[in-house]
């Protein structure tokens, strides 16, 4: 009878992590991981001779952008100050609405398996559809603007809030709500005082973090039209005025270190 290190083609007090079958499946995996890459490669037709140009075309594109127009600098400020709010009140409506989406998306709190999975839906939804696309169905419907823009950032963040507001009502102790549930506590005194109070750090960590990215995420909707400081970016680039486009860059740059800056604080606060 032959020995189990020889079937497995080990030789007796030789170790390996992996035997011989799976390291040529691995083999394998990683050969045919290769190939796609290549034909995937291929398939994108890229033109080198952009390529090759590209350093060159840099540099003069940033001749042409320095120095920034300073003088330029006061007519965004109100498109700034509009970034800053679309990310508000987007983030605001996305709690709102998201809320109650974790509530019936958590296995604990939901109703019942329909309900589970409407909320599961609902969390992947919207977070599958770019930001960008959520701003052109809402241009499509209230036109260019600010509105737009809330609705867009609003219905792109319903998703992440929902998901992790209901990873964090699944993790709760069980055990207060059992107790505010033993003394009579009807559904919605259960869910206020057994449910909200276990959360709420994690709620406002949320916020803040998607707070963040909105900001972010409210500097390039106005590309298409979604108000903000996007929908100057794009006609300073329109009108090839690159020192104009120079000034924007830094205008958004600085919006969003301010805004990491604060959520950082904040998250730190309720840690």
């Amino acid at each position: 009878m032959s020995h189990p290190d020889a079937q497995s083609g080990v030789k007796e007090g030789e170790w390996k992590k992996y035997d011989s079958k799976y390291q040529l499946v691995r083999y394998v995996l990683v050969l045919v991981a290769l190939v796609i890459g290549v034909l995937s490669w291929w398939e994108l037709n890229i033109r080198y001779e952009y390529v090759i140009d590209a350093p060159w075309a840099l540099w003069d594109l940033i001749v042409r952008m320095v120095p920034p127009d300073v003088a330029y600098s006061a007519e965004i400020i109100g498109p700034l100050i509009d970034t800053v709010n679309i990310a508000i009140l987007g983030t605001g409506l996305a709690l709102i609405m998201a809320a109650p989406v974790a509530y019936i998306g958590a296995e604990n709190t939901t109703p019942n398996k329909f309900t589970y999975g409407l909320g599961k839906f609902i969390i992947v939804a919207s977070r599958s559809v770019n930001v960008i696309i959520w701003a052109l169905i809402f241009v499509v419907m209230f036109g260019t603007g600010a509105l737009a823009g809330v609705f867009a950032v609003a219905f792109r963040s319903i998703g992440f809030c929902a998901k992790l507001l209901a990873e964090g009502i699944e993790e709760i102790d069980p055990g207060q709500v059992e107790g505010i549930r033993a003394v009579g506590a009807s559904g919605p005194l259960i869910l206020l005082y057994g449910v909200v109070p276990q959360i709420k750090p994690l709620f406002v960590g949320i916020s803040t973090y998607r707070w963040d990215i909105n900001v972010r995420e409210a500097t390039v909707i106005g590309f298409v039209g979604a108000g903000g400081i996007g929908m100057e970016l794009i006609t300073q680039v329109n009108f090839l005025n690159w020192r104009g486009v120079l000034t924007v860059l830094f205008a958004i740059l600085g919006i969003v270190i301010i805004s990491e800056l604060l959520s950082a604080y904040f998250r730190k606060k309720v840690s």
